[in-house]
């Protein structure tokens, strides 16, 4: 487990993540990073989007729902 100082940045607060933890998110300077507050209080940050995972479900659902009409439509 690391420990991460909140620091003032502007009017805003924010972290700086370790390298180490930035090499095992396969992060950068400059990339996006998502923060979720799981049930419970504790807070998940990752480099995906949850929206996206989200809408790849709904299309697998309707992909598996729809199959014969897509495969028709796909002659």
């Amino acid at each position: 487990m690391t420990a991460l100082t909140v620091r003032k940045i502007g009017n805003s607060i924010g972290f700086t993540v370790p390298k180490a933890i930035a090499d095992q998110l396969r992060v950068k300077p400059g990339d996006t990073l998502h923060a979720v507050v799981e049930p419970g209080g504790s807070l998940r940050v990752t480099p995906f989007d949850p929206a996206f995972e989200a809408t790849v479900k709904a299309v697998e659902r309707t992909r598996s729902r729809f199959r014969n009409a897509l495969r028709e439509l796909a002659k």
